[in-house]
Parts: C-alpha cells; structure tokens; sequence
C-alpha cells in the first residue's frame, strides 16, 4: 500500500489550522470525525476522533483499528482508546466551545461524544476543511494527473469498443467499471452531499440520461429500480441511430476526477451537433478563466449572460430540475468546494482543481456536452483529463 508521507500530513494540519484562523477567528479546538477528512488528515480512515487544539499537537484517538491506523498512517499521534471517556484523561480541559464537521457527524453521535466532554457551544469546521482540501499539493495533483489519464483512455478508447447495439446500460456499466477495477480504479465514487450515493456515475441511452434525479446534476438516469437509482436500467437497451451518455469519475488512491463523454451510435440529428458546440464554446469560455483570483460566481455570470433563454431552457437538467453550476471542485470525493455559481464569491487559487461540465438536454434525444477535470494555473485551466470536445461517433 501507498502511505501518505509524514511530511504531507503535516502540511495539510498546516493549511487546515491556517484556514481556520482566517475563518473562525479564536478558534480552540476541533474534533475530525468523518472518514474523508480523517484519511486527508491522518492517512488513514479508522473509526475515532482527530483532535485539534489550535496550539497544541494533534492527537487521533483511534477506537478500532488502532493496529490498522499504526500500519496505514505516518501521523505522529495516535493513542489507542477503547471508549470516548478515554479522551479527556489525555487531553485536558478543552473549554467550552468545539468545532465539527456539521454537515456530517450525526447529533445522537455527538451527544455520545460530548458526555464526556460538557461541549456548550457547537460551531463548524466544515468551510475550513474545504478551503484546505480545495488547493492541492503536488503528491495529490501527481495522483490526480495518473487518475485523469487513465480516464481518459477508458471513456475516449475503450468504450467506444464495448458499445453495441442491443447491449443494455446495466451491462455496459458493468463492462465500464470491469475495465476501471483492472486499471487501477479504487472501486468507489464517493459523494459529499448528504443522503446522496453515488456508485459508478450515469450510464445511460437516448432520454434516460434526462430522466428525473435526486441527485443535484444537470444528467438524469433512471437505474436499476426505485431502491437503487444508479448504475444503469437492464430493461433499456441501445438500439441504432441513438446517444450514449456516460458521465463517470474514476477514482485512485482516494482521488477523483470526473469525465463526461457523449457517443453517437449511428446517426443522430443535426442538432445534436450544433449544441454541442455551443457546450464546447461555454467550456472553453469558462475553462480560460480557471485562474487565480478570479471569482466563481463572476465567472458564471458572464459566460452564461451571452445566452438566451431558448437555450438555457434545457442547460443544465430540464424545466425545474435545472442545476446553476457550471463546474464543481474535485477530489477525494466527487463533489468538492468551490463551485462555479452564484454565491461562491472567494476567489479561486493556484492548484485547486474543478470539473467543468456544460450540458444541454435536446427532448426526444438526450443529454449532450462534455465535462473535463482542470488544475487552476495562471495561464487558465490545464486539463487532467484529456481535451476532447467532439461526440464519439460508433
């Protein structure tokens, strides 16, 4: 197994108390608890708490597997406990006021915790951790970059070898992920939005990749029944002169990045392709701005303020189930700070990384457009992913 070095894990402490101080001014201490920060963290995902005193060394305690979290993490504290009284002994008073992860630590499991503790004001930690999480050192670009060429290979040279008329979504995204898990591909997509999963991606025919979704994308997908909306509907099977849609991420070592790719399985209307060039122009407009300093929400505003509303009727998901978001961060989970929308008003920096994803539903058809994984630079942004822009033809 790859280790995350020591002196990665330092840095990353480093950039998240920085971030605290410039966000939660006098700050004390801050519990880490769900498992992506704990791994971003610690290098490794046991089940225990991350404390952090703003002045003094950071312990994990580790409940299970404390032999695991040795073998796996190259973080310098970690003490074996058995049950959260364990903690306090170690630690000392902590005051009055702790920062979590809100957005995903349950109340009953924090009720557990805080008996221990006598926690009376509970703030969170959740903006710092994305704001570190969102600029990336170079060990994460160097696995990203491997991440995003091996994408690349699998939606642009080895789909277009299984698509096959007859064949249904389900099996074509099993062919899919069969190929990613022999390449390398850690086998999960992970997701931050609450109550949301994500396995593969969307793998889906003609109007399926409209269909209605909980899920906040511009693509639809239907799935294998109402208990698993994902993955791919075995009943819809691909017949001639019709799109495939597959929007996948592709995951090594806890990274992702996200890809988005449209196939022609014989001959699709003219309009197809005249929509997608305007997805590609879209693209290009805000992929040129991808610099540091520029502001999010500046940048959807004046690329998207040239078109007009017969076009935006169907950009990005149909009537009201339409997303306002041009592109999103990524990384160790598929859907990270910042996004390219109204209200995401700090600017952007050096090495954060975002899929930008332009796409316009065409009723009677399916989804089409693109979406490529980029690094912010000064030049604009670099791709991870690849540069094509045009619809694979079959």
């Amino acid at each position: 197994m790859n280790l995350v070095p020591k002196e990665e894990l330092q840095s990353r402490l480093t950039a998240f108390r920085k971030k605290m101080d410039e966000h939660n001014n006098g700050w004390n201490v801050a519990f880490i608890i769900d498992k992506v920060n704990l791994f971003y963290l610690t290098g490794t995902q046991q089940n225990g708490i991350l404390v952090i005193p703003r002045s003094s060394d950071a312990v994990f305690f580790v409940r299970r597997s404390y032999q695991r979290a040795e073998l796996e993490s190259n973080f310098e504290k970690i003490v074996k406990i058995n049950s959260f009284r364990d903690i306090p002994p170690v630690t000392g008073s902590l005051g009055k006021t702790v920062y979590i992860e809100k957005e995903f630590v349950p109340i009953a499991h924090f009720e557990r915790i805080n008996k221990y503790f006598g926690f009376e004001e509970i703030r969170s930690c959740d903006f710092a951790l994305s704001a570190a999480r969102a600029v990336k050192t170079k060990y994460e670009l160097d696995i990203m970059r491997h991440a995003g060429i091996l994408h690349r290979k699998t939606l642009e040279e080895y789909v277009p070898t299984v698509i096959r008329e007859g064949i249904n979504e389900k099996e074509l995204a099993a062919d899919i992920m069969h190929y990613m898990l022999d390449n390398g591909h850690h086998g999960v997509t992970r997701i931050a939005m609450f109550n949301t999963e994500l396995f593969l991606g969307q793998v889906c025919f003609g109007e399926n990749s409209m269909y209605y979704n909980t899920f906040d994308g511009p693509g639809g997908i239907k799935g294998i029944s109402p208990a698993v909306p994902l993955f791919g509907n075995e009943n819809r099977k691909l017949a001639c002169d019709e799109l495939v849609f597959v929007d996948i991420g592709f995951g090594i070592e806890g990274y992702h990045t996200d890809k988005t790719q449209v196939y022609a399985f014989g001959t699709l209307p003219d309009e197809v392709y005249e929509y997608q060039l305007r997805c590609v122009d879209i693209l290009d407009a805000t992929v040129s701005r991808l610099k540091p300093g520029a502001i999010p929400s500046k940048i959807y505003e004046d690329v998207l303020s040239e078109y007009d509303e017969e076009f935006l009727e169907y950009f990005m998901g149909v009537g009201d189930e339409r997303v306002k978001f041009l592109g999103h961060g990524v990384g160790l989970v598929i859907d990270e700070y910042p996004v390219i929308a109204k209200g995401f008003d700090l600017p952007l920096e050096e090495h954060m990384v975002l899929a930008v994803e332009p796409k316009r539903g065409i009723p009677g058809v399916g989804l089409v457009g693109l979406e490529n994984t980029y690094i912010v630079t000064d030049k604009g942004g670099v791709s991870l992913t690849g540069d094509n822009r045009d619809i694979i033809q079959i």
